[in-house]
């Protein structure tokens, strides 16, 4: 799937996700139940999304290259 189709709203939702997921998993944090809630509403934010209704037979496939590019992203920002 072409990595442009996806909307902004959508990737961001994705590094946002990430990040929320990397901040959980790090040691010695407070604010667990928070972190948690963020997640949880992110995650629907993600799966709700309209993008995935206009390009339902697509999904599985568009989900892991969505979590790819969201990935990616980043780290290309963090290497400029």
């Amino acid at each position: 799937m072409d990595a442009s189709a996806f909307p902004d709203d959508l990737v961001q939702a994705q590094r946002d996700f990430n990040a929320t997921y990397q901040a959980l998993a790090a040691p010695g944090r407070h604010g667990y139940t928070e972190l948690r809630r963020r997640l949880l509403r992110l995650s629907v934010r993600i799966l709700w999304h309209p993008f995935w209704t206009a390009h339902p037979a697509g999904a599985p496939a568009a989900r892991i290259e969505l979590r790819r590019q969201a990935r990616t992203d980043r780290s290309e920002v963090r290497a400029a």
